[in-house]
C-alpha cells in the first residue's frame, strides 16, 4: 500500500538526541493524561522508553480505548495497529503514526479488492456459505470489516487455536475428535462450516493447522496472483485451510541451519521461535508462541539458560538486557530488524508531540465509520470466542 510521509523539517532530522529527548520530555509532561503513548514489542529503545504502555497490536489498542482521558493516541507502531486502536477507542481520541510510512509488509501481501476477487472466484467451485474468512490480526481495518460482514473472526497469534477450532467446529481435542474418533463428534460443524480462507500469513495458519491435527494434505496455498489462487476446483473443494500467500519479512529468514548450528554450539539451549516462521522451523523448536508468550517463556527459563530465540531483533536485545542471569541470542546471527517498524523513530516522535503543543494533529489515522463499524464485529467475535 502506498503512502506518503513528507520529509521531516531541517529542525528535526538533524537534532541531536538529548534535543529530541528535551521535546519529547516536554509534550509529555505539558499534555499530562490528554496523551498517551504505545510502543510496540519491536520499537526501538529511543522510542520505547517513552510508551505508556508496551505491548502487541491489539493489547496496545485496547489499553488505549481504557484510557478515557487521553484524547491523543500516539501509536508507536504500524498502520495497521493505528487503525485497530483508531476502530477500538472513543470518538474524542485521535489516533497518530508518527511516520505514515511505517506499513506492514505481510499487511499489503492481502488487499481488499484481491480477497474479494479470490472469495468471487471460490464461489464458482465450492459452496462460498461453508467458508469462513479468518485475517490474522496483522492485516488492514478492509480485511476486518471484510470477515465482519461475512461472519467470520480476527485472529491473533495468540488465539488463532480457538478461533480456527470454532471457525471449523472443533472441540477440544483438535481434528481427531471432530471427525468422529472421540467424544467430540457432536461438535464437528454446528455452525454448517467446513473450511477456513486465512489470510495474510501462510504460516500462522499452517503452524496453527498442525497444532489442531490437520497435516499437509489438509491445506492448500491461494496464490492471490493467480485465478483460483493457482488451484484446481478439486483442491479447493478436498481444502480445509486455504492459506493466503502471504508471510512475515522477519520471521521467514529463520532456518532450519540456525537452529542446526545454533544446537552445535550450544548443547543443551532452548529455542523458541514465533508461530510466523515456517513449518520446518517450528517443528525443530522446542518452544513456539507469540510474542507475549516469547517473553514469559524467558522469564520462567531458569538462570543460567541459552535461548535462541526467532523473532525481531529490537525484541530479542531488550530481553537480552532485562534477563541479564540468561544468555539470549537472535536465532539468525545476521540481525534483521522489522523495516517498516525501525522508521518509527525519535524525530518523528518529537514532531507529532510538537505539533499537539501547537495545535495540529499530524499524522492522523481515521478509519471510516462503516468499516470500523463491520471491523469490530469481527473484533468482538473474537473476544467471544477466545
Amino acid at each position: 500500500m502506498f503512502r506518503l510521509q513528507p520529509p521531516l523539517p531541517d529542525d528535526y532530522s538533524t537534532a541531536t538526541a538529548d534535543e529530541l529527548t528535551r521535546h519529547v520530555v516536554a509534550a509529555r509532561s505539558r499534555l499530562g493524561k490528554r496523551l498517551v503513548i504505545l510502543g510496540h514489542h519491536y520499537q526501538r529503545e529511543e522510542v520505547i522508553q517513552f510508551a505508556d504502555m508496551r505491548g502487541d497490536s491489539f493489547g496496545l489498542s485496547r489499553f488505549a480505548a481504557e484510557q478515557r482521558d487521553a484524547e491523543f493516541v500516539v501509536f508507536c507502531g504500524v498502520h495497521f495497529m493505528a487503525e485497530s486502536a483508531d476502530i477500538l477507542t472513543g470518538s474524542h481520541q485521535q489516533v497518530i503514526l508518527p511516520d505514515l510510512n511505517a506499513g506492514c509488509s505481510m499487511a499489503d501481501m492481502a488487499d481488499l479488492d484481491g480477497v474479494e476477487q479470490i472469495w468471487d472466484e471460490l464461489a464458482e467451485v465450492t459452496d462460498i456459505e461453508a467458508i469462513v474468512p479468518i485475517t490474522y490480526m496483522n492485516s488492514a481495518a478492509a480485511l476486518k470489516a471484510f470477515v465482519g460482514r461475512n461472519s467470520g473472526s480476527v485472529c491473533t497469534s495468540s488465539n488463532a487455536r480457538p478461533v480456527l477450532r470454532w471457525a471449523l467446529g472443533l472441540d477440544e481435542g483438535g481434528k481427531a475428535a471432530a471427525l468422529g474418533h472421540g467424544p467430540g463428534t457432536s461438535s464437528r460443524r454446528p455452525r454448517g462450516r467446513d473450511k477456513v480462507l486465512f489470510f495474510p500469513d501462510q504460516h500462522l495458519g499452517r503452524n496453527t493447522g498442525f497444532q489442531l491435527g490437520y497435516d499437509a494434505s489438509d491445506m492448500q496455498v491461494v496464490d492471490p496472483r493467480q485465478r483460483l489462487g493457482g488451484l484446481q476446483d478439486y483442491e479447493v473443494k478436498e481444502a480445509t485451510l486455504l492459506l493466503w500467500k502471504g508471510h512475515c519479512s522477519v520471521h521467514q529468514r529463520f532456518r532450519t541451519d540456525h537452529v542446526a548450528a545454533f544446537r552445535s554450539e550450544h548443547p543443551g539451549g532452548i529455542v523458541i521461535v514465533h508461530p510466523e516462521c515456517s513449518r520446518e522451523v517450528v517443528e525443530l523448536a522446542d518452544q513456539v508462541g507469540s510474542t507475549d508468550y516469547i517473553i514469559s517463556a524467558i522469564d520462567d527459563a531458569p538462570a543460567g539458560s541459552t535461548i535462541a530465540v526467532g523473532t525481531e531483533i529490537h525484541l530479542v536485545e531488550r530481553l537480552a538486557r532485562e534477563h541479564p542471569d540468561k544468555t539470549v541470542l537472535s536465532l539468525d546471527p545476521i540481525v534483521c530488524p522489522c523495516s517498516t517498524m525501525f522508521r518509527i523513530d525519535l524525530p518523528h516522535l518529537a514532531w507529532v508531540l510538537d505539533g499537539l503543543l501547537e495545535g495540529e494533529v499530524r499524522n492522523r489515522i481515521v478509519v471510516d465509520e462503516a468499516t470500523a463499524a463491520d471491523a469490530r464485529v469481527a473484533l468482538e467475535r473474537m473476544l467471544a470466542i477466545a
